[in-house]
């Protein structure tokens, strides 16, 4: 029993070096990224396939949340046959040219596989955290890493704003802790705070538990906005409304009143954050963020072209798309503007999809987000685990907070963010039952009633 143990273990702690490591390497944004991350992976999938031989039989986790990764996985795949045409006349090219149906098949190839690398973590995050401790330790670690991470990027703001870690400047960034991007630090600090501010509100955690999960929560949120990120400060609104909605909900359920917590705890850390806005000279990334200091500039910073120009590639290929990740191709055929620059993303992750997918690769994202919402609800609904239900809670209102940003922004084509996103979802959606939780919760319990905690 040891034995078979041992690679379970190694592989739940690969999990978090995966996530954690595609995070603090720039987001994992650069296609030299791919590399390590695709080492890490594989190490993953080949000690799993060694116990499953071992052991002689096959864990996984079936749960139908992973179909939708699939049927993407299968789109780009069609993508990428040869039953295009190049419209280009014989000899023209010194090279054969492309007969894909997608009109970039270089970046189509590299964003399946990064989803392959997706599709094999979410299944062992989904397998392996199977257990109470490891539950527990899961949340413990995100929660400590989105506190410390969103510590060291303030300082790095206070200290040295356009230098990541402080050393390296990166041309046309925008930086902010490790990311190239702060829009996309922003959505990673929205996502993980939502499990942070739940278990703020559970019964299920002591108060020096508390304290330490509100200072990560409380820094968290101040490094939202010190990011200048509309959207992001948009999407944590999102995410404490859906957080708020959905505690309330719960509470009416099982006849406790959870909405007097939750509003003298909003109300508290609002002000703690505006307060150390506004001491930490964090207001004037915000008013920059919001287009205040220059009225001038266009308010939606190119968005609303972008996202008109999504909408015409996808008018003009609305089945298939024009191919995963090909907008930077596409961009200039339909761009009406000068076309100086080459837009790789359309800033609105769900025109996006459409112009790279079409109507089917949107219907396999819908399909995903009314999945996650309708197992999450039915759980908070079902569960009899004040922990298990805090943990959904708090992952539905991060991964809405997300989605509501991917609006605004592209933060899920962020790697560090996407393993992130899917490691929440497992913890959600995971294995773990409540009689699992029911004596440590109950003798948690007696220790509150006795201390007076």
């Amino acid at each position: 029993m040891t034995s078979e143990r041992r690679p379970s273990k190694t592989i739940f702690a690969l999990l978090f070096v995966v996530a954690i490591f595609a995070v603090l390497l720039y987001g994992s944004t650069d296609v030299s990224a791919l590399i390590p991350l695709a080492i890490l992976t594989a190490t993953l999938a080949g000690i799993w396939i060694v116990r499953s031989w071992r052991s002689g039989s096959f864990e996984l986790n079936v749960d139908t949340i992973q179909l939708p990764l699939l049927a993407l996985l299968a789109l780009g795949l069609v993508q990428l046959m040869p039953l295009g045409d190049p419209g280009i006349q014989p000899g023209t090219l010194t090279a054969s040219a492309s007969h894909a149906l997608s009109i970039d098949p270089f970046w189509t190839r590299m964003f399946l596989i990064r989803l392959v690398g997706y599709i094999l973590f979410f299944a062992a995050a989904l397998t392996f955290i199977d257990s109470e401790k490891r539950y527990q330790k899961a949340i413990g670690v995100i929660l400590v890493f989105g506190g410390l991470l969103a510590f060291v990027g303030i300082l790095q703001k206070l200290t040295s704003p356009e230098a990541i870690y402080g050393v390296r400047k990166h041309p046309g960034a925008i930086p902010f802790g490790p990311y190239i991007n702060s829009h996309h630090f922003a959505s990673l600090m929205v996502l993980i705070s939502g499990t942070a501010i739940a278990h703020l509100l559970s019964r299920a955690v002591t108060k020096q538990i508390k304290l330490l999960i509100g200072i990560s929560a409380a820094i968290m949120a101040i490094a939202v906005p010190f990011t200048g990120s509309r959207g992001g400060v948009i999407a944590y609104f999102a995410m404490l409304a859906v957080a708020g909605i959905t505690w309330f909900y719960r509470g009416k359920k099982s006849g406790r009143k959870g909405v007097g917590p939750l509003i003298a705890g909003g109300i508290a850390l609002a002000l703690i954050v505006t307060g150390s806005l506004f001491y930490l000279g964090g207001e004037s990334s915000m008013m920059r963020g919001f287009g205040i200091e220059n009225t001038s500039e266009d308010i939606s910073s190119g968005r609303f072209h972008f996202w008109s120009v999504a909408w015409k590639i996808f008018l003009a290929n609305p089945i298939i798309g024009t191919g995963l990740d090909s907008f930077g191709a596409a961009y200039p055929r339909f761009d009406t503007q000068s076309g100086a620059f080459r837009i790789e993303q359309a800033h609105n992750d769900y025109l996006q999809i459409l112009a790279d997918g079409g109507i089917v690769g949107f219907a396999i994202v819908a399909a995903f987000v009314v999945l996650l919402v309708w197992k999450a609800l039915k759980r908070i609904r079902e569960e009899e685990s004040e922990t298990i239900r805090t943990t959904v809670i708090g992952g539905l209102a991060g991964c809405v907070g997300i989605l509501v940003h991917s609006f605004f922004d592209f933060p899920l084509r962020t790697a560090g963010n996407a393993y992130f996103f899917l490691l929440i979802i497992a913890l959600m959606l995971s294995p773990v039952t409540s009689a699992m939780f029911r004596s440590s919760e109950r003798g948690r319990s007696r220790l509150s009633s006795r201390t007076g905690l």
